[in-house]
């Protein structure tokens, strides 16, 4: 809306990684050339943490983008996957045929892989995000997996990638043998004051930006005090005070386009200093929130239990009761949203709708059945689910999507997936007639079990 206004030619602060952006200053350039050393020394296990949107799946990109051509990365973004699934994971990473395989002989299939490809002078490294949500015993099939290696190097390079929950579950007791093979670690800080302006610049250049500085000096205080360091943080107020000046049409960012930002924002202000309007659905709290703590509990539940598929059933009304959203509500986390009025029935939202078909998918489908996981939301707002939904609907359709609560850490998502293959071979081949577009997000073979397993798990 605003790229005109400012002669940009992009949008210079989405949050969605991109290696054009990619700001060195902050220690992240010496993170990454530290990273490339390591991986390209064959040193074992490396561990990055940051707190969340500090630019740690921008790290990730960039050491993708910038290994040598006898370095290749397989990826591992889903981190729920049990002990199981891992192998088979990561061997389809490597194009291996894994079908009706038990997990030692995927073990050794991968070693021979790797066994040849390092005779090739290859080497593979094995990138994992969200690590701090990995199962321990998980990460212990991670360490096993650093065991493979020649007289002289390690066959498979393995970095993590991990909010600082990570080095809490690596210092319990049973975690020992893992944090003894890490070689390296690295923690990305939250930019210092003086690097903020810079990086906002840098921003804009990259964007296309041509004009003097235009975030005044006020502005950039305010930034740096509600953001507190945080590129993610950064890049969500930056851009709300583009659109602020936009409006205004004017070209310099002042402070009162900053406070409209954080206004709007909400990591921002306290409950203590909502305005009372806000307030109100503070007290209002858990609507649909409680509606989908029940439809947890349902998939949490036996699936094949009667009376829990029964209780399943007699929550349908409650979900077709909840209102749509209005404007006022848009971005709000699910459990934020008010209390809805029960004399009010409107239609399900899409989001009710799948919530609704994966309990009865998940009740009726056998164990060994596989899907595809699409994505991890990274978001529990139902407004933007919502969207998510809607563009999936228009790309795929809606009837072999399922929708289920996750739990990474203490943050909640939903997990999105597609289909029910009775073959793990029928699975990968749909990956292959996915839209384009979903295939960036790396598409993850789950079973059914694994998905039941990992919602077992979750806290009532």
């Amino acid at each position: 809306m605003y790229l005109d206004h400012f002669g940009l030619n992009q949008p210079p602060f989405k949050i969605t990684p991109n290696t054009g952006f990619f700001f060195a200053g902050g220690k992240r350039g010496a993170i990454l050339d530290a990273l490339l050393y390591t991986i390209i020394h064959g040193e074992g296990i490396v561990k990055v943490t940051g707190e969340i949107g500090s630019g740690k799946t921008m790290l990730c990109r960039m050491l993708e983008s910038m290994l040598p051509g006898n370095v290749e990365a397989i990826y591992l973004a889903n981190p729920s996957l049990n002990r199981d699934e891992i192998f088979h994971a990561i061997g389809a990473e490597l194009n291996l045929a894994t079908e009706g395989k038990r997990a030692g002989e995927i073990l050794r299939l991968i070693q021979d892989d790797l066994i040849e490809r390092h005779a090739s002078g290859k080497q593979v490294v094995l990138l994992v995000e969200e690590a701090q949500a990995m199962p321990l015993d998980t990460l212990e099939e991670i360490r096993l997996l650093s065991n493979l290696e020649t007289a002289h190097h390690k066959l498979l390079q393995i970095v993590l990638f991990g909010q600082p929950e990570l080095d809490e579950n690596l210092s319990l007791p049973r975690m020992r043998p893992f944090r003894e093979r890490i070689a390296h670690g690295f923690k990305v800080p939250p930019l210092d004051r003086k690097d903020i302006p810079e990086y906002l610049m840098f921003r804009m250049r990259a964007a296309g930006y041509h004009g003097p500085d235009t975030f005044s000096a006020g502005a950039i205080k305010l930034i740096v005090s509600a953001s507190k360091g945080i590129t993610r943080r950064i890049n969500v107020l930056a851009d709300k005070a583009l659109l602020a000046a936009f409006s205004e049409n004017i070209h310099s960012i002042l402070p009162r386009h900053v406070k409209a930002a954080i206004g709007d924002s909400e990591f921002s202000a306290p409950v203590s200093a909502l305005p009372l309007r806000r307030i109100g659905f503070a007290f209002a709290l858990v609507g649909i929130g409680m509606l989908l703590g029940v439809g947890w509990q349902h998939l949490a539940g036996a699936p094949r239990n009667a009376d829990a598929l029964a209780q399943v059933a007699a929550t349908k009304p409650a979900l077709a009761s909840v209102p749509p959203i209005l404007p006022a509500q848009q971005d709000k986390p699910v459990a934020a949203l008010a209390q809805p009025d029960r004399q009010e029935t409107p239609a399900a939202s899409l989001l009710q709708q799948r919530l609704a078909a994966t309990r009865k998918w998940l009740a009726d489908t056998e164990d060994a059945q596989y899907t595809v996981q699409l994505m991890l939301s990274n978001t529990d707002a139902a407004p933007q689910m919502e969207r998510i939904l809607d563009e999936i609907s228009r790309n795929m359709g809606l009837q072999q999507i399922y929708v289920y609560p996750a739990r990474i850490m203490a943050k909640r998502e939903f997990a999105i997936t597609f289909g029910s293959f009775p073959s793990r071979d029928q699975a990968l081949a749909s990956i292959g007639k996915l839209p384009a577009g979903y295939l960036a997000n790396r598409p993850t073979l789950r079973t059914i079990k694994g998905i039941r397993d990992e919602i077992a798990k979750q806290p009532r």
